[in-house]
């Protein structure tokens, strides 16, 4: 049977600050990621991904745990490890002195590539990104989400086994968001492993085969969307703006969640006529739509992804 994609441990990572005390990123994460599957790690900001993405990656050394990439050991043995992956950091930047072209088919060259093969790689990658018309400007006169293309299209050029995105899409506007995901598919079926970081909801949903919430540095659940979304207990959100009045009535319906703006419970369609008649009576105007991956975040965290740490 070949090795998983990606196999952690137990991985936890505590940095020591100023007079003793200690800050703990991570707090024993375990997880495995299947050869060829696209799997998403969600996560407030300051939750603990990107610090488990540099671990995982050989850019950082964890306080304990392991970490196997296809079998090898990624702390014990980084360098074996560095050949089978390729990274976009977050907000990562191309180098301002190069051209996309050349920050692409350089980096396939730094890896090895022969130039034939860096060539049409690069025109495939840049052409994949929508930035074959600015293919040969430099970076300093590109906008944020060309320069970050830029960066997404380095990396999936390499078409490598495992492929680790720490928020690719930051920055982008939605058509661009939609031809980024295409790109990650077509690697996917090729067989690229994907491990991705996101704050986009719908980006996780639309991508991810298999995803994991991550929270103070601890794993909290982890499954598919759908079964994530099942867990909720219901089908349809009820959402009541200003509705801390009616707090205790809500949560008769069942778990209410706050996330700071709105009121939320999750009902089957059989209730909802009544929290609507209830929010009227109130003179407030909920809304009601289909249970999202949104909620299962909120059942999981208790408050938004979006909302400050």
């Amino acid at each position: 049977m070949p090795a998983e994609a990606l196999v952690a441990r137990n991985v936890a990572k505590s940095y020591r600050l100023r007079r003793g005390l200690t800050v703990d990123a991570l707090r024993g994460v375990s997880l495995t990621v299947h050869p060829g599957e696209r799997f998403a790690l969600l996560g407030r900001n300051g939750a603990g991904k990107t610090t488990f993405l540099r671990i995982a990656s050989t850019l950082l050394v964890p306080t304990s745990g392991t970490v196997e990439v296809f079998g090898r050991d990624a702390i014990a043995d980084p360098v074996a490890v560095r050949s089978l992956l390729a990274v976009v950091p977050q907000e990562g930047k191309p180098f301002f002195h190069l051209t996309p072209r050349e920050q692409v088919y350089a980096y396939l060259s730094a890896r090895g590539f022969d130039r034939a093969t860096a060539r049409a790689r690069t025109d495939e990658a840049l052409g994949q990104m929508g930035l074959l018309e600015v293919a040969d400007r430099l970076s300093t006169t590109l906008s944020g989400g060309q320069r970050q293309r830029t960066v997404v299209a380095t990396v999936i050029a390499t078409e490598a086994p495992l492929l680790f995105l720490d928020e690719p899409t930051i920055g982008m506007d939605p058509f661009a968001r939609r031809e980024v995901w295409e790109s990650f598919r077509r690697l996917s079926r090729k067989g690229c492993t994907i491990l991705l970081t996101t704050h986009y909801l719908d980006e996780a949903e639309s991508l991810s085969e298999h995803l994991a919430i991550i929270e103070r540095g601890r794993l909290l659940t982890q499954g598919t969307a759908e079964g994530l979304k099942q867990q909720v207990g219901g089908t349809l959100r009820v959402s009541v703006p200003d509705g801390a009045r009616i707090r205790s009535e809500l949560e008769t319906f069942g778990q209410v969640v706050d996330d700071g703006e709105k009121l939320h419970v999750v009902v089957g369609p059989e209730r909802v006529q009544e929290i609507l008649a209830l929010a009227a009576r109130e003179k407030l105007q909920p809304t009601v739509g289909p249970v999202t991956l949104e909620e299962a975040f909120l059942r999981a965290v208790g408050r938004s992804i979006d909302a400050e740490g």
